[in-house]
Protein backbone atom coordinates (compact mmCIF):
# COMPACT_ATOMS: atom_id res chain seq x y z
CA UNK A 1 0.00 0.00 0.00
CA UNK A 2 1.63 2.96 -1.61
CA UNK A 3 0.20 5.44 0.32
CA UNK A 4 -0.01 3.93 4.17
CA UNK A 5 0.59 6.00 6.77
CA UNK A 6 1.06 3.28 8.87
CA UNK A 7 3.65 0.43 7.53
CA UNK A 8 4.35 -2.28 9.89
CA UNK A 9 6.31 -5.51 8.57
CA UNK A 10 7.44 -8.41 10.27
CA UNK A 11 7.00 -7.64 13.50
CA UNK A 12 8.13 -9.56 16.27
CA UNK A 13 8.26 -9.48 20.33
CA UNK A 14 8.72 -12.41 22.62
CA UNK A 15 8.78 -12.60 26.38
CA UNK A 16 10.76 -14.76 28.32
CA UNK A 17 10.84 -17.21 25.08
CA UNK A 18 6.94 -16.70 24.82
CA UNK A 19 6.13 -15.23 21.08
CA UNK A 20 3.54 -13.09 22.06
CA UNK A 21 3.87 -11.47 18.31
CA UNK A 22 5.17 -13.73 15.43
CA UNK A 23 6.04 -11.84 12.11
CA UNK A 24 3.29 -9.33 11.92
CA UNK A 25 2.68 -6.76 9.04
CA UNK A 26 -0.31 -4.52 8.12
CA UNK A 27 -0.99 -0.75 6.31
CA UNK A 28 -3.52 1.55 7.04
CA UNK A 29 -4.39 4.17 4.46
CA UNK A 30 -5.55 7.90 4.65
CA UNK A 31 -9.50 7.90 5.17
CA UNK A 32 -9.32 4.13 5.98
CA UNK A 33 -10.22 2.34 9.63
CA UNK A 34 -8.66 -0.98 10.24
CA UNK A 35 -10.15 -3.29 12.93
CA UNK A 36 -7.54 -5.36 15.05
CA UNK A 37 -9.41 -8.30 16.43
CA UNK A 38 -8.72 -11.57 18.51
CA UNK A 39 -9.10 -13.93 21.27
CA UNK A 40 -7.36 -12.98 24.48
CA UNK A 41 -4.09 -13.03 24.74
CA UNK A 42 -3.59 -12.53 20.67
CA UNK A 43 -0.98 -10.10 20.80
CA UNK A 44 -3.05 -7.35 20.05
CA UNK A 45 -2.20 -5.01 23.34
CA UNK A 46 1.88 -6.27 22.84
CA UNK A 47 0.94 -4.63 18.65
CA UNK A 48 -0.35 -1.73 19.39
CA UNK A 49 2.27 -0.79 22.44
CA UNK A 50 5.24 -0.79 19.71
CA UNK A 51 3.42 1.06 17.70
CA UNK A 52 3.23 3.59 20.01
CA UNK A 53 6.62 3.19 21.72
CA UNK A 54 6.47 1.94 25.05
CA UNK A 55 7.84 -1.01 24.14
CA UNK A 56 10.27 -2.28 21.66
CA UNK A 57 10.18 -4.87 18.72
CA UNK A 58 12.73 -7.74 18.92
CA UNK A 59 12.29 -7.63 14.76
CA UNK A 60 10.56 -5.89 12.44
CA UNK A 61 9.95 -1.73 11.39
CA UNK A 62 7.57 0.18 12.01
CA UNK A 63 7.10 3.30 9.60
CA UNK A 64 4.46 6.23 10.25
CA UNK A 65 4.14 9.15 7.71
CA UNK A 66 7.02 7.92 5.82
CA UNK A 67 9.54 8.27 8.62
CA UNK A 68 11.09 4.83 10.44
CA UNK A 69 10.15 5.02 14.14
CA UNK A 70 10.98 1.26 15.26
CA UNK A 71 12.06 1.90 18.97
CA UNK A 72 11.34 5.70 19.06
CA UNK A 73 10.07 6.66 22.17
CA UNK A 74 5.73 7.77 22.71
CA UNK A 75 6.78 11.12 23.10
CA UNK A 76 9.07 10.98 19.79
CA UNK A 77 6.28 9.34 17.58
CA UNK A 78 3.48 11.19 19.56
CA UNK A 79 5.15 14.39 17.45
CA UNK A 80 5.56 12.97 14.11
CA UNK A 81 1.45 13.14 14.09
CA UNK A 82 0.34 10.29 15.89
CA UNK A 83 -2.76 10.34 18.43
CA UNK A 84 -4.08 7.68 21.08
CA UNK A 85 -7.25 6.89 23.18
CA UNK A 86 -7.34 4.31 25.68
CA UNK A 87 -9.13 1.33 27.21
CA UNK A 88 -9.79 3.17 30.03
CA UNK A 89 -10.45 7.52 29.26
CA UNK A 90 -7.46 9.07 30.57
CA UNK A 91 -8.64 12.97 31.50
CA UNK A 92 -8.11 15.58 34.23
CA UNK A 93 -11.35 15.02 36.19
CA UNK A 94 -10.47 18.78 38.04
CA UNK A 95 -10.34 20.56 35.07
CA UNK A 96 -13.10 21.99 32.57
CA UNK A 97 -13.84 20.18 29.09
CA UNK A 98 -12.42 22.80 27.46
CA UNK A 99 -8.78 23.17 29.82
CA UNK A 100 -8.50 19.47 28.97
CA UNK A 101 -8.04 19.85 24.93
CA UNK A 102 -6.20 23.15 25.78
CA UNK A 103 -3.77 21.58 27.89
CA UNK A 104 -3.17 18.52 24.71
CA UNK A 105 -3.05 21.19 22.00
CA UNK A 106 -0.22 23.42 23.94
CA UNK A 107 1.74 20.01 24.97
CA UNK A 108 1.24 18.28 21.47
CA UNK A 109 2.87 21.91 20.21
CA UNK A 110 5.38 23.19 22.90
CA UNK A 111 5.59 20.36 25.11
CA UNK A 112 6.04 21.43 28.78
CA UNK A 113 4.21 24.52 29.46
CA UNK A 114 4.12 27.42 33.06
CA UNK A 115 1.01 28.60 33.93
CA UNK A 116 1.47 31.37 32.79
CA UNK A 117 1.73 30.24 29.22
CA UNK A 118 -1.78 28.72 29.88
CA UNK A 119 -3.15 31.23 31.28
CA UNK A 120 -1.58 33.79 28.68
CA UNK A 121 -2.32 34.89 25.54
CA UNK A 122 -1.23 31.12 24.42
CA UNK A 123 -4.23 30.16 26.40
CA UNK A 124 -6.92 32.41 24.69
CA UNK A 125 -5.43 30.97 21.50
CA UNK A 126 -5.53 27.33 22.44
CA UNK A 127 -9.10 28.39 23.91
CA UNK A 128 -10.16 28.89 20.31
CA UNK A 129 -8.60 25.81 18.97
CA UNK A 130 -10.05 23.81 21.98
CA UNK A 131 -13.73 25.22 21.00
CA UNK A 132 -13.20 23.78 17.44
CA UNK A 133 -12.51 20.22 18.49
CA UNK A 134 -15.28 20.17 20.87
CA UNK A 135 -17.74 21.45 18.15
CA UNK A 136 -16.32 19.04 15.80
CA UNK A 137 -16.86 16.01 18.35
CA UNK A 138 -20.50 17.51 19.50
CA UNK A 139 -19.03 18.57 22.97
CA UNK A 140 -19.01 22.56 22.83
CA UNK A 141 -21.96 22.93 24.84
CA UNK A 142 -20.32 21.48 27.74
CA UNK A 143 -17.16 22.79 27.24
CA UNK A 144 -16.79 24.99 30.44
CA UNK A 145 -18.15 22.20 32.59
CA UNK A 146 -15.92 19.79 35.00
CA UNK A 147 -14.80 16.79 33.46
CA UNK A 148 -16.01 15.18 36.99
CA UNK A 149 -19.35 16.30 36.15
CA UNK A 150 -19.58 14.21 32.96
CA UNK A 151 -21.27 10.77 31.68
CA UNK A 152 -18.81 8.31 31.05
CA UNK A 153 -19.95 8.53 27.21
CA UNK A 154 -19.50 12.24 27.06
CA UNK A 155 -15.72 11.44 28.80
CA UNK A 156 -15.19 8.92 25.96
CA UNK A 157 -15.77 11.92 23.50
CA UNK A 158 -13.70 13.83 25.15
CA UNK A 159 -10.53 11.47 24.85
CA UNK A 160 -11.09 11.60 21.27
CA UNK A 161 -11.05 15.20 21.12
CA UNK A 162 -7.48 15.20 22.92
CA UNK A 163 -6.36 12.32 20.59
CA UNK A 164 -6.86 14.99 17.74
CA UNK A 165 -5.61 17.57 19.38
CA UNK A 166 -2.47 17.27 17.74
CA UNK A 167 -3.56 17.45 14.73
CA UNK A 168 -2.77 13.31 13.71
CA UNK A 169 -2.64 11.86 10.65
CA UNK A 170 -2.27 8.50 12.10
CA UNK A 171 -4.43 7.11 15.38
CA UNK A 172 -4.69 4.35 17.44
CA UNK A 173 -7.69 3.45 19.72
CA UNK A 174 -7.35 0.36 21.91
CA UNK A 175 -10.99 -0.43 22.58
CA UNK A 176 -12.57 2.98 22.13
CA UNK A 177 -16.20 1.71 23.01
CA UNK A 178 -15.06 0.09 26.11
CA UNK A 179 -17.61 0.55 29.21
CA UNK A 180 -20.28 2.34 26.76
CA UNK A 181 -24.08 1.69 26.24
CA UNK A 182 -24.68 0.02 22.51
CA UNK A 183 -26.28 3.27 21.28
CA UNK A 184 -23.13 5.28 22.54
CA UNK A 185 -20.70 2.79 21.12
CA UNK A 186 -22.47 2.95 17.47
CA UNK A 187 -22.44 6.45 17.83
CA UNK A 188 -18.98 7.08 19.00
CA UNK A 189 -17.25 5.13 15.87
CA UNK A 190 -19.75 6.69 13.45
CA UNK A 191 -17.84 10.05 14.77
CA UNK A 192 -15.05 8.79 14.28
CA UNK A 193 -15.34 7.50 10.78
CA UNK A 194 -16.77 10.53 9.48
CA UNK A 195 -13.65 12.40 11.26
CA UNK A 196 -11.60 10.06 9.46
CA UNK A 197 -13.02 10.19 6.10
CA UNK A 198 -13.08 14.04 6.81
CA UNK A 199 -9.52 14.12 7.95
CA UNK A 200 -8.28 11.66 5.94
CA UNK A 201 -6.77 10.01 8.91
CA UNK A 202 -5.47 6.93 9.57
CA UNK A 203 -7.27 4.96 12.03
CA UNK A 204 -5.99 1.75 13.92
CA UNK A 205 -8.62 -0.20 16.26
CA UNK A 206 -8.75 -2.89 18.69
CA UNK A 207 -12.46 -4.10 19.41
CA UNK A 208 -13.86 -6.88 21.21
CA UNK A 209 -17.69 -6.13 20.24
CA UNK A 210 -18.49 -7.68 16.97
CA UNK A 211 -20.91 -5.24 16.23
CA UNK A 212 -18.54 -2.07 15.80
CA UNK A 213 -16.08 -4.11 13.90
CA UNK A 214 -18.16 -5.22 11.35
CA UNK A 215 -20.02 -2.16 10.96
CA UNK A 216 -17.51 0.37 11.41
CA UNK A 217 -14.29 -1.13 9.78
CA UNK A 218 -12.82 -0.56 6.23
CA UNK A 219 -10.46 -3.55 6.72
CA UNK A 220 -9.93 -6.29 9.78
CA UNK A 221 -6.36 -8.02 10.53
CA UNK A 222 -7.35 -11.21 12.86
CA UNK A 223 -4.35 -12.01 15.38
CA UNK A 224 -4.21 -15.89 17.04
CA UNK A 225 -1.52 -16.50 19.11
CA UNK A 226 0.62 -13.48 17.83
CA UNK A 227 -0.05 -14.22 13.99
CA UNK A 228 -2.02 -13.16 11.40
CA UNK A 229 -4.92 -15.42 10.54
CA UNK A 230 -6.89 -13.04 8.23
CA UNK A 231 -6.66 -9.84 6.82
CA UNK A 232 -9.57 -8.39 4.31
CA UNK A 233 -12.73 -6.64 4.09
CA UNK A 234 -14.93 -7.53 6.89
CA UNK A 235 -17.24 -9.97 4.37
CA UNK A 236 -14.45 -12.26 3.97
CA UNK A 237 -13.14 -11.86 7.14
CA UNK A 238 -17.09 -12.96 8.45
CA UNK A 239 -16.74 -16.04 6.03
CA UNK A 240 -13.30 -17.16 6.76
CA UNK A 241 -13.24 -20.47 8.72
CA UNK A 242 -10.21 -20.02 10.88
CA UNK A 243 -12.11 -17.03 11.76
CA UNK A 244 -15.35 -18.35 12.92
CA UNK A 245 -13.34 -21.62 14.45
CA UNK A 246 -10.73 -19.06 16.49
CA UNK A 247 -12.76 -15.67 17.29
CA UNK A 248 -16.42 -15.59 16.30
CA UNK A 249 -17.36 -19.29 16.80
CA UNK A 250 -16.72 -22.44 18.77
CA UNK A 251 -13.44 -21.92 19.62
CA UNK A 252 -12.04 -24.93 18.64
CA UNK A 253 -9.09 -24.08 16.50
CA UNK A 254 -7.66 -21.75 19.75
CA UNK A 255 -8.35 -24.43 21.94
CA UNK A 256 -6.58 -27.05 19.61
CA UNK A 257 -3.17 -25.06 19.50
CA UNK A 258 -3.29 -24.91 23.45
Amino acid sequence: MSDALLTVENLSKSYQGVKAVQGVSLAVAPGELLAMIGPNGAGKSSCFNMLNGQIKPDTGRIRICGKDTTGLSPERISRLGVGRTFQVAETFLSMTVRENVQLAIQSARHGTLSLQSFFGNLGRKSAAEADDILDLIGLLGEAGRSCRELPYGDIKRLELAIALAGDPKLLLMDEPAAGMATRERMLLMRLTSRIAKERQLAVLFTEHDMDIVFEHADRIIVLNRGQVIAEGPPVDVRMNADVQAVYLGSGALYKQEH
